[in-house]
């Protein structure tokens, strides 16, 4: 099952369209229909999507975490664990 189609690069993905591929993956691997070869670089694409997605999530809690009301009001955030 080789696509003809060259993958996009993870580093210009959107969390969402991470996600979304990832996914996709875990349906296809679950499905069991790929050959060997194929099904290892899902894998390893999959791993790779999940990194990016788990550095995607840390940006944007980094980012929350940084939010300031108003002027002179600011909201003090304890950071949360996300791991």
């Amino acid at each position: 099952m080789v696509s003809s189609e060259k993958p996009v690069k993870i580093a210009s993905l959107s969390f969402e369209g991470a996600l979304a591929e990832l996914e996709d993956i875990v349906r296809k691997l679950e499905q069991g229909k790929s050959d060997l070869e194929d099904a290892i670089s899902a894998y390893e694409r999959g791993a790779a999507l999940k990194e990016h997605c788990e550095k995607k999530l840390k940006e944007a809690k980094t980012r929350v975490d940084k939010i300031k009301l108003g002027s002179n009001e600011s909201i003090e955030l304890e950071p949360i664990d996300l791991e």
